[in-house]
């Protein structure tokens, strides 16, 4: 997704080790017409004949993903047609399992020999100890990793509580999957009720919530239904938040945002309007890791309990005991 223009998606990494980077040995390569390759992965220059370098311990980059693939449809079409000439030739009313999937992989080969690439751009920007990469899919993120580590980069992802040296937490219904994720930013969502910074959207709002039985989605007016199903002992799992100058959805689990609005760049130079949004990117992100080491520390003061918005109920106040403590 574009990290100039437009709504964005953004993960944080922090750069672990970092000699000069050498984007170019890990440049995109088409796929050449022909070829027995199916998909290619590399960087690109922001801007076409732009240096990757645009400031002081600053780079810009595009990551091009590009994949070879039939369409799905004319595949289903090719292969009926195939089994209707294989039953007329053997003379059978049906064909077996085996013999469809060759059929299929045949169809497949065919119809890659007229096919063009699905190309994909994903856009980032190493700043000095820290990478901003715009998306927040899982499928798209550990393939950039590799690459970034591949060009000499060696990034891991962002989290207040790795920042903060906080212990893994746990839930008794929601399992965790990967190392940098934590219901840290779950317990992190439900205190922000009644925050005078960082708001609940209230109208058009979104909310993605664990139970012990199932996963829910609310959208519209969700405080009054996100409020009760906290009070049950849910896990916020994502939410979309409201600030004096952005809205966006956050995931809790991994700290990303998505959906991030911000105001338009002035005119200028993309290098210019880069900045501009970058700043702005970073604003947001330096606010919720001041609001969650605020909250933090509020949690462990002995008064904590007292803390705890009054609209939630002397329910909630138990929960914040028992479910998914900030720290142990």
């Amino acid at each position: 997704m574009p990290l100039v223009s437009g709504a964005v998606s953004v993960t944080r990494c922090d750069v672990v080790q970092r000699p000069s980077p050498d984007f170019e040995s890990q440049a995109f390569r088409a796929i050449a017409p022909g070829s027995e390759v199916r998909e290619s992965l590399g960087f690109v220059p922001f801007e076409p004949g732009a240096e990757y370098q645009i400031g002081t311990e600053r780079y810009a980059f595009r990551v091009r993903l590009d994949r070879l693939r039939p369409d799905p449809t004319a595949v289903k079409e090719r292969v009926r047609e195939l089994l209707r000439v294989e039953r007329e030739q053997a003379g059978v009313p049906m064909v077996g399992a085996r013999r469809v999937r060759e059929l299929r992989a045949l169809a497949e080969e065919e119809l890659l020999q007229d096919a063009r690439p699905q190309s994909t751009i994903l856009e980032g920007v190493l700043d000095g100890r820290l990478v901003y990469l715009g998306t927040a899919a899982d499928t798209h993120l550990g393939r950039i990793v590799q690459l970034l580590r591949k060009a000499g980069v060696l990034v891991d992802f962002k989290t207040p509580w790795n920042d903060l040296g906080q212990e893994q937490a746990e839930s008794d219904f929601l399992e965790v999957r990967a190392a940098h994720q934590s219901v840290h930013g779950c317990t992190f969502l439900e205190r922000l009720f009644g925050d005078d910074e960082i708001a609940f959207e209230p109208s058009d709002g979104y909310a993605k919530l664990q139970t012990r039985t199932a996963r829910v989605v609310l959208s519209g007016g969700v405080l009054p239904e996100l409020q009760r199903y906290v009070d049950e002992g849910a896990l916020v799992l994502a939410v979309k938040l409201l600030t004096a100058t952005s809205s966006y959805r956050l995931d809790a689990l991994s700290f990303r945002l998505s959906g991030l609005r911000l105001e338009r760049p002035q005119p200028g130079h993309w290098s210019e309007r880069l900045d501009e949004r970058l700043d702005a990117i970073s604003a947001v992100f330096e606010q919720l890791d001041r609001k969650y080491a605020q909250l933090l520390r509020a949690r462990r003061r002995p008064q904590a309990r007292a803390a705890v918005p009054a609209a939630a109920g002397a329910g909630a106040e138990e929960r914040a005991d028992n479910v998914v403590p900030f720290e142990r």
